[in-house]
């Protein structure tokens, strides 16, 4: 499966990451982007052993290992990003490699994919202002919004509206649409929380179009404070569940891994 994304050749530089929003301290090992890239998708080694280590972030993560994301593989990268997290790493698969599918895969199943990928927990994609490395500013903007302003109740406008126009025409199924539906209650909630200036900080809510990262981990360090009635995932995570176990067999049934 290594083989099923081409690499691209790069043509500028990004700040290196070595989480959504927190820059390498020292050398990085890949500084290279690409113009027009929307992010960058980590995936080390083709194996289950390895498949942890699979994230996608807004710049070029520090250790290189990965893909660069534009829209002409974002369907392919989503695949992948899913299928590498679908199955649950043991003792008895962590060898088994990860292979190119072996038919055409259905549209239900793509989008399920992409869903599946903008809510997973290393969706990794964020947005920041002032973000400090190499004696310079940068900042970071977050093209996975699969919403617009108006739906979430935004308090400014967001950078990029690129997945709500990649998504328009798509057909979901009625799991990936509940995920999507309970996902944008949280996204709302985000919105009227009056976070205080510590966890602001700690995760750069700088700009309106922060990242699905910044939104569940600023939600829980406000839950964590005790002080207010705690917004809730449960809804949430039942609906991913349901699309996660949806997908589970389909890694087998495509040939993605053997039996």
């Amino acid at each position: 499966m290594s083989n099923y994304l081409p690499r691209l050749k790069t043509n500028t530089k990004s700040i290196p990451l070595k989480n959504a929003v927190t820059v390498q301290s020292g050398k990085a090992k890949v500084t290279s982007w690409i113009d027009t890239a929307i992010g960058y998708f980590w995936c080390n080694g083709n194996d289950l052993q390895q498949s942890g280590q699979t994230a996608i972030l807004s710049s070029v993560f520090s250790a290189g290992n990965g893909y660069y994301i534009v829209p002409e593989n974002l369907e392919k990268v989503s695949i992948m990003y899913s299928v590498r997290h679908l199955i649950e790493h043991t003792w008895q698969n962590h060898n088994d490699q990860f292979l190119i599918p072996e038919k055409e895969l259905c549209e239900e199943f793509k989008n399920d994919c992409l869903i599946y990928m903008l809510f997973n927990g290393k969706n990794l994609t964020a947005s920041a202002n002032d973000l400090e490395w190499n004696n310079q500013k940068w900042s970071i903007v977050n093209h996975f919004i699969p919403f617009t302003e108006t739906e979430v109740n935004a308090n400014d406008r967001f950078e990029s509206d690129f997945m709500v126009q990649y998504m328009q025409g798509k057909n979901f199924s009625k799991e990936a649409q509940k995920v999507l539906d309970e996902g944008k209650k949280i996204w709302q909630k985000y919105f009227v929380t009056d976070f205080n200036h510590e966890i602001r900080d700690k995760y750069k809510l700088n700009r309106a179009d922060v990242g699905w990262y910044q939104i569940r981990f600023a939600i829980k360090a406000y839950n964590e404070l005790g002080e207010n009635i705690p917004i809730s995932f449960e809804a949430f995570e039942n609906a991913y569940n349901e699309l996660t176990e949806k997908l589970k067999p389909q890694v087998y049934s495509y040939g993605f891994l053997k039996v």
